[in-house]
């Protein structure tokens, strides 16, 4: 699998973010919201909310948004979210993970099964394709002018990076789960201005489909992610440069 096409999920996320500017904050301030619940609302102890608060940052959130999403998490009578994950496979053997924070399960378990149903898949049993993916630690920042690109990759390696992947105007770093915490304190230190800092499931092996059948694969990914409950959704579609300039 190239490395192209291994971060074309989250490339892809950023370049919807104009198109879904209201979703991507709706579902950003739930992230900090439950993080200060989790952890409490003090970024520097709570990596989780620092995570979160960096892809506010780099979804252009205004600081008032972000501050109102920690006080909303401060309050003991706010609405508390589970999270769960949903698996299950799309037509031609897309296996798809469907993360969510949800108050409600049984709506939010509904609309999931009624998606994967409507586009010809299944939903399967929690932790059925686990093995299909790896848990890594995604971060997509800007190729600034100036950066001395070998004393960053150092600096990244030093770190934990396990691939550095760097084009015309990004740079795309990714870590083993265990270093996800050492690689954003590192990034943090040398000031990096990162736009997006993530957990991500990144497919062991990829399905590669003709353009139509993989434009059906995308309407049912967009599908899940327009659902107000979903927070990520991964798969192990190929997403070739066609079908890259198709969405």
């Amino acid at each position: 699998m190239s490395g192209h096409n291994k971060w074309s999920t989250i490339k892809r996320k950023k370049g919807a973010m104009d198109a879904k500017r209201s979703k991507i904050f709706s579902k950003i301030i739930k992230e900090i919201t439950i993080a200060v619940k989790e952890s409490g609302p003090d970024p520097e102890s709570n990596p989780r909310l620092r995570m979160a608060i960096t892809n506010a940052k780099g979804a252009s959130m205004p600081k008032d948004n972000i501050e109102r999403a920690i006080n909303k998490g401060k309050d003991k009578d706010a609405s508390s979210f589970t999270e769960v994950a949903y698996e299950g496979y799309l037509p031609n053997g897309i296996a798809v993970v469907v993360e969510c924070q949800t108050d409600n399960l049984q709506r939010t378990i509904s609309n999931i099964r009624s998606i994967f149903t409507r586009y010809g898949g299944t939903l399967g049993t929690s932790g059925s394709l686990s093995f299909l993916f790896e848990r890594n630690g995604v971060f997509v920042l800007p190729k600034k002018e100036g950066l001395i690109l070998d004393d960053f990759e150092l600096e990244m390696i030093d770190a934990g990076a396990e691939e550095i992947e760097i084009e015309e105007d990004t740079i795309t770093v990714s870590t083993m789960m265990e270093n996800f915490g050492n690689m954003q304190k590192k990034l943090e230190e040398l000031d990096a201005e990162v736009e997006i800092a993530e957990l991500q499931r990144v497919p062991n092996d990829t399905v590669t489909l003709d353009l139509e059948s993989a434009k059906k694969i995308m309407r049912a990914i967009e599908a899940f992610e327009d659902d107000d409950d979903v927070q990520k959704v991964f798969h192990n579609l190929e997403l070739t440069e066609d079908i890259m300039a198709e969405l």
